[in-house]
């Protein structure tokens, strides 16, 4: 099962660990405004808002190292923009991890 982690952040940071804090704060400020817009839209049927909104989730989801999760929310960011639904649980459980990850 794939986990958030901080390779990337880690690799792009050349080990300065300022930066690293500086980024995972960054993330922990923005996450939370960026997934309730994402849920407030698709609950709304603005399922081509929602497809913004997940674009910009999606690097996050990089930045935390969830190469799995990446690919899943591609994709449901292109079928979201069609009105197809088929991941969105899937979708919805790489937040959740994020959020167990990044708060708890």
């Amino acid at each position: 099962m794939e986990l958030p982690n901080l390779s990337v952040i880690k690799e792009i940071s050349g080990n300065d660990i300022e930066f690293e804090n500086s980024i995972v704060e960054i993330i922990k400020l923005e996450f939370p405004e960026e997934v309730n817009l994402f849920k407030t839209n698709f609950e709304g049927k603005n399922y081509l808002e929602a497809s913004n909104n997940v674009h910009k989730i999606k690097h996050k989801i990089s930045l935390l190292g969830l190469k799995k999760g990446l690919e899943t929310a591609s994709q449901f960011e292109i079928e979201l923009k069609q009105g197809n639904l088929k991941l969105h649980h899937n979708f919805l459980e790489i937040l959740d991890k994020i959020h167990v990850y990044l708060y708890e």
